[in-house]
């Protein structure tokens, strides 16, 4: 198969991914507005910056496969698929939880991923401070299942706080934080309590019903709740508390009611700007809408964000294959168009690198937003959105439109109809500048391309900036 036809089977086989998504996230009509000044200023703050980078790191990079998930028995029909070796299920169980005696990433320098992430675009972090599984990647005081823990042999190391050392750099650097925190936690044993009627086999949700143990229930909402306020009390500047485990919320099958409004409150006051993520369940505290491997199918005007990884798995794998810098500005320009931020991520390796492929794509994508940024950040919404061909954005009162070539074999052609009817009076073409011919009847604008635009390679996309004074 040719390197052209196999990036384009690829390209439908993301694509497809990206359409199928995960799971399903919240409606826009269901999106509470909140009603305080300083929240609806850091939601606008948040709708500007667009670009994100998310970060899945944990004990799991050692083995390359999915993040947590394979604890959960009644999940292993996909979440134990790359477990490809001969296993009990409690024997596999006990030896992912054990992976903490050996991860010791000591090639972890934050200050170059910090670096790398400016470099490429990005505006802000998303880590994983904790996932299902319960690690913690900052130095508790809870438990002594973190990355500072004595079993782990990172604990000795200058930058074993991971959390502390990574956000530091990030916000060095002029990128804001995003704490990833898992609501469930499947290590501690208030929430998978030994001996209990769901215990074995094991789900995602807690081993015993917390109506009928409401003491060990609130043992383990204390114990979140002094979880997430160290993280909004000792580790500086958090703009966002990013919550996963939707099903950890009063509404569950199972009722799981962590009191998240309490704590939240609680962290505002000490940081009365936090946009909470409390993903796919709704209410005040969702302040943003997540979709997972999926772009909502028409544009929405509230916050939103889809998550997307740049490999096959937010976790870091072994050969990974990830999408090409032509796909990844697709997705872009596709969610900016509709009114979200991506939040790309990237799973780094056990020894504490980003791996190579993702990096030259990151330093790629660095390199085409920095000529055509302008069309990205800090904009909004324009009808006519997104239709295959033509992202479109608006910046105050000038109108980017990002015109998209599938691939490097697509013809250009050097006139261009842009489906857009509203009145324009100049169309320049970003990256150089020039002032381009063009009139328009009810299909749009014709634009003529500048014949050194027109060649055998398309590019990623020619973008406009449409004018009308």
């Amino acid at each position: 198969m040719s390197e052209t036809i196999q990036q384009q089977v690829e390209q439908r086989e993301d694509e497809q991914i990206v359409q199928q998504g995960v799971h399903n996230f919240s409606a826009e009509d269901e999106w509470v507005k909140p009603d305080r000044p300083e929240l609806l200023e850091q939601l606008e703050w948040f709708k500007d910056q667009k670009l994100g980078l998310m970060m899945h790191w944990g004990t799991y990079s050692q083995l390359g496969i999915v993040e947590s998930w394979a604890l959960s028995d009644v999940d292993e029909e996909w979440s134990r698929d790359s477990v490809d070796w001969d296993y009990d299920a409690e024997e596999l169980k006990q030896q992912y939880f054990d992976l903490n005696k050996t991860f010791n990433p000591l090639r972890f320098q934050p200050e170059l991923w910090a670096d790398l992430a400016a470099e490429g675009g990005f505006k802000y972090l998303i880590f994983t401070t904790k996932h299902h599984d319960g690690f913690c990647m900052w130095d508790t005081k809870t438990t002594d299942y973190r990355i500072t823990g004595e079993q782990t042999p990172f604990h000795t190391h200058k930058y074993a706080d991971v959390c502390r050392h990574l956000f530091d750099a990030f916000r060095d650097r002029g990128l804001a934080i995003a704490a990833y925190f898992s609501k469930a936690d499947w290590h501690t044993p208030t929430y998978w309590a030994p001996g209990m009627e769901r215990s074995n086999p094991t789900w995602r949700g807690p081993s015993y019903n917390p109506q009928e143990y409401p003491e060990l229930w609130e043992q383990f909402v204390q114990f979140t709740h002094e979880q997430i306020m160290e993280l909004l009390t000792d580790y500086g500047r958090i703009d966002v508390l990013w919550l996963d485990a939707g099903w950890v919320c009063k509404e569950s099958r199972v009722s799981q009611d962590i009191r998240l409004g309490e704590v939240v409150e609680k962290a505002r006051g000490k940081q009365p700007w936090l946009l909470s993520a409390d993903r796919t369940v709704g209410g005040p505290y969702e302040n943003i809408i997540t979709p997972e491997q999926t772009i909502p199918s028409e544009a929405m005007n509230v916050p939103w964000e889809s998550c997307i990884t740049m490999g096959t798995s937010f976790s870091f794998r072994f050969e990974d294959k990830y999408k090409t810098t032509r796909q990844l500005v697709h997705i872009l320009m596709e969610v900016v168009a509709k009114g979200g931020n991506l939040a790309l991520n990237v799973g780094p390796q056990p020894d504490g690198r980003i791996p190579e492929g993702a990096i030259a794509r990151i330093k790629e994508l660095g390199a085409w937003m920095g000529t055509y940024g302008e069309a990205v950040y800090g904009t909004r919404i324009c009808a006519p959105y997104f239709t295959q061909r033509c992202a479109f954005t608006r910046k105050d009162d000038t109108v980017y439109c990002t015109y998209l070539y599938p691939s490097e074999d697509t013809c250009v052609n050097d006139n261009i109809i842009l489906p857009y009817t509203e009145k324009v009076t100049a169309i320049h073409l970003i990256g150089t500048d020039e002032k381009l011919q063009f009139h328009s009847d009810e299909a749009g604008l014709h634009v003529k391309l500048p014949a050194h635009e027109v060649g055998d390679k398309a590019p990623i996309a020619h973008v406009f900036r449409l004018t009308a004074n």
